[in-house]
């Protein structure tokens, strides 16, 4: 079966008509090459007639064959929807360097991504809202009133406050680099170099718990326990090397020590080891 784009387009019969254009193109150039040879390798004049124009009229037919082989393929590539989902990006395709930027067929595959997750994410919330109107018909006793949602709440506190908090986990962790920076006024951020790509294999990985451990500890209340648990998370890869795994024993796995930390008891685990 063809392959088809969702804008439309044929691509096999697309293919098929790229090689039917050379094609066509070999033929005409046969016609000129006719044109231009004229009458050859005949002893008489009549002779020479009679085969120039049999040439000819050989060559003309094979370029009216391939024409319409070209125009039979261009029905079959459909034409591309006006309304295109990426508008004016699908110029990108016209790049004459796309192996060196590769912009469109990047765009591409992240359009098609994110409707694959607005579709999962579809099934999702109607699964779920099938298990809600489940739990809620197995509840006896509980009233048939909405329960009013919750409202989003925001948390602000003082400069100050957050001043102290830092001041004291940058007491507790003093082999770790902690700077506190505004530099939008009032609102402050923590300066943690976690998100430069290293080039040694191992410290991608802890980069990546790492990231997975920012997404774990949250606590919206109590901002300063967040903080610091992270922080104390994050002080366990002091010995990275040191620590053997401990659910296998060893020290390496595939040439790698145990980075993965555990969020409770901070033990040591190979990535294989800790599922």
């Amino acid at each position: 079966m063809a392959d088809v784009l969702s804008v439309g387009v044929n691509l096999e019969a697309f293919s098929q008509a790229i090689s039917a254009i050379q094609a066509l193109r070999s033929s005409v150039s046969r016609v000129f090459d006719c044109l231009k040879d004229g009458m050859r390798n005949k002893e008489t004049l009549e002779g020479r007639e009679k085969a120039f124009i049999a040439h000819f009229q050989d060559n003309l037919h094979s370029v009216n064959r391939d024409l319409n082989e070209l125009e039979r393929l261009s029905n079959l590539v459909g034409k591309p929807s006006e309304n295109h989902p990426l508008h004016n990006s699908g110029l990108l395709s016209l790049d004459p360097v796309q192996d060196k930027t590769p912009l469109y067929s990047q765009l591409l595959q992240a359009y098609k991504w994110s409707n694959k997750l607005q579709y999962h994410a579809g099934l999702a919330s109607g699964l779920l809202n099938q298990q809600s109107l489940k739990r809620s018909a197995n509840q006896m006793g509980v009233s048939a009133k909405r329960r009013p949602k919750a409202q989003p709440t925001t948390l602000v506190l003082p400069p100050q406050y957050v001043d102290d908090v830092i001041s004291r986990i940058d007491r507790m962790f003093p082999e770790m680099s902690i700077h506190l920076s505004r530099p939008n006024g009032t609102s402050a951020m923590l300066l943690l170099d976690i998100w430069s790509k290293s080039n040694y294999q191992v410290f991608q990985k802890v980069t990546d718990h790492a990231t997975t451990a920012l997404l774990h500890y949250q606590l919206p209340q109590m901002p300063d326990v967040v903080v610091r648990s992270f922080m104390t998370w994050l002080r366990s890869y002091i010995k990275l090397f040191q620590a053997p795994c401990q659910r296998c024993g060893k020290f390496l796995q595939d040439g790698l020590p145990p980075t993965w930390r555990d969020f409770r008891t901070l033990e040591a685990f190979h990535d294989t080891c800790r599922q």
